[in-house]
Order: structure tokens, then sequence, then C-alpha cells
């Protein structure tokens, strides 16, 4: 499965702008950015997943452009995946920001 490899590069500057020290890895057939040895955010294909954990599940879900991220026919909850055509450069920093968010509040691995 292929990745927007456009949108990456947006994503590392997005990661760099905040301060995050972030790695990269090939996970569910795209690529995830991990930081602290957690998935903060990533690409399928030309969406972003982003990891918000449960409490901020249903608040992401609330944005017209996220839907439930569902490889196996089940929601994994705490993750969204964001449609590609909403991703601006002001919108994709901030769901950065809210993977970040939750993913700083987790010890490091």
């Amino acid at each position: 499965m292929a990745y927007d490899t456009e949108l990456a590069d947006r994503v590392r500057d997005a990661l760099a702008a905040a301060g995050a020290d972030a790695t990269e890895r090939s996970m569910f057939g795209g690529l995830a950015f991990m930081v602290g040895g957690h998935m903060t955010v990533g690409l399928i294909r030309d969406d972003l997943m982003v990891r918000v954990g449960r409490e901020g599940y249903d608040d992401a879900l609330s944005s017209p452009s996220a839907r439930p991220m569902d490889f196996t026919g089940r929601p994994m909850t705490g993750m969204v995946l964001v449609a590609h055509t909403s991703l601006d450069d002001v919108t994709l920093d901030s769901w950065v920001r809210r993977g970040l968010a939750f993913t700083t509040t987790l010890p490091p691995k």
C-alpha cells in the first residue's frame, strides 16, 4: 500500500515545527511517525491517521473530515483517519498537534 509522499513531507515539517523528535516506521501498510516510541500520526494512502486516545476519540470524530480507523471492520478506538482533502497547512498542523498532545502523555518506550 503506497502513501502520499508529499503529505509525508508536510507531516515531517509539522512535527519539526512542533519540536517533536519523531522517527518513521512502516506500519499498517503506510508510514507511521513515532514520538517517544509511540505511533503519533501516520499516512495510509493519502489520508492522515491520528492517535487521539480514547478520551479524545469522540471529539476527534466530531470533525467532518475525520472517520473511524477500521482495517478489520472494527473501529480502532483512539485512532481516526482524516481525509486528505481537508488537510490545508493549518488543519494538518492542528491534527499533528492533537496526536502529539495524546502521545506525549504516554511513558516513553
